[in-house]
């Protein structure tokens, strides 16, 4: 049976779970033919689900919540890494004196920009200073955020940054850097990727989605018992060059892929609360439940 799944972003090794099952050709012995599609826009999945274009749909799970239409099933989170907002270690003090901050980021959206002045305002009040809301200015670039920060000093951090990715370059680089993420700031991680259907679609497919979510967790496993196969992979079905940086990625990404996927109401309902307090969302209780 065929199953489309449309990724967040473009493809990473993030998503390395799935390449495998397709390049090893355990999907196909499970019955399955796995598509894998690339979105031109970060929210096209959630249309294309309703439009039943797609079957699968893998996004950060604020978006269930967020993005949320009646229907809309979670499968389960497959991948969880520390996420938050990266500042140059020779800005901080600039943070702590309440200065004037530039930060680069791929999206940037009243919503966007909320949460992450939010990280930032909790971790000063951990830290026992303050920092206005016109004092930080987010600005939409690219996913590229050493690269940018390099380029152009006037950026003082940057935003929706991905440990197994930008810490991972930083260490590489040695770019100094303060990396604020939960356990720096107070607030609920969602740099995660969730699996996402729809009741409809479970309806038509749900044994093949069963089979999906076993060859996947099976994928994982094998993955993670076999580091350069996994960037063996990777550089098979992406086509890309193999380089250091990317070998050090898939390393570090590896061991943050879930073995047991399964759709949870607890995981991310301190998250919901999270962005309820921040009047970024607000669902009946019916409507929560109803997405596990």
């Amino acid at each position: 049976m065929n199953i489309k799944i449309g990724l967040e972003w473009f493809l990473n090794p993030d998503h390395l779970p799935m390449v495998a099952g397709v390049v090893t050709g355990k999907y196909k012995e499970a019955g399955l033919d796995v598509e894998i599609i690339q979105p031109t826009e970060h929210y096209d999945g959630f249309e294309d689900l309703k439009a039943g274009s797609i079957d699968i749909h893998c996004n950060e799970p604020l978006h269930l919540y967020e993005h949320h239409f009646d229907g809309l099933k979670s499968l389960g989170c497959f991948f969880e890494t520390r996420g938050g907002v990266m500042i140059r270690a020779d800005r901080v003090e600039k943070l702590k004196a309440n200065g004037k901050i530039k930060i680069t980021t791929p999206a940037s959206n009243p919503t966007t920009n909320k949460i992450g002045f939010e990280i930032i305002k909790r971790y000063a009040q951990k830290h026992g200073f303050t920092i206005d809301r016109e004092n930080v200015e987010f600005v939409e670039t690219d996913f590229w955020h050493i690269n940018n920060m390099k380029k152009d000093e006037s950026f003082d951090g940057a935003w929706l940054c991905f440990y197994n990715f930008e810490g991972i370059e930083a260490e590489m680089e040695g770019f100094e850097n303060l990396f604020i993420d939960q356990f720096e700031s107070p607030y609920p991680n969602f740099s995660a990727l969730e699996f996402m259907s729809t009741q409809t679609t479970i309806d038509e497919k749900g044994e093949a989605l069963c089979k999906f979510i076993e060859v996947t967790n099976e994928m994982s496993k094998y993955i993670q018992k076999s580091p350069l196969e996994a960037q063996s992979i990777y550089y098979d079905y992406s086509k890309e060059d193999k380089s250091e940086l990317m070998d050090k990625i898939i390393l570090d990404t590896l061991p943050r892929f879930d073995k047991d996927i399964k759709s949870d109401s607890k995981r991310w309902q301190e998250l919901y609360n999270f962005l309820e307090e921040l009047e970024l969302v607000k669902l009946s209780k019916q409507e929560y439940a109803e997405i596990w």
